[in-house]
């Protein structure tokens, strides 16, 4: 495995960094509430649009899991700096942290 796992408290710094946040989950999911600035691309879309992922970039889910299979699938594609997000959107929301409802990141 090259891609890494990070944590909530970690994000803000990767992002400030210039990292890139991907949410994977889909798009019903998404609307209902996502981190602020994550970019919607379902999981089962990703192979079609791997070429927007930029790097560095960290995957993220609802809890970890489906963001671990995409960050795995990148590092298959060759896509170097991607990094998931361990506990996913749940583990931010635990945290009192902000989501944001609808289509936009």
């Amino acid at each position: 495995m090259s891609y890494q796992d990070i944590f909530t408290a970690e994000l803000e710094p990767r992002l400030r960094e210039g990292a890139t946040l991907y949410d994977v989950r889909e798009i019903d999911e998404y609307e209902q509430g996502h981190i602020p600035g994550a970019i919607n691309i379902p999981l089962s879309d990703l192979p079609a649009r791997v070429g927007e992922i930029t790097a560095p970039a960290v995957i993220v889910c609802l809890s970890g899991g489906r963001s671990a299979q995409a960050a795995a699938y990148l590092d298959a594609q060759g896509v170097t700096g991607v990094m998931n997000l361990s506990g996913g959107t749940l583990g931010w929301m635990r945290e009192g942290r902000e989501v944001k409802p609808g289509t936009q990141p």
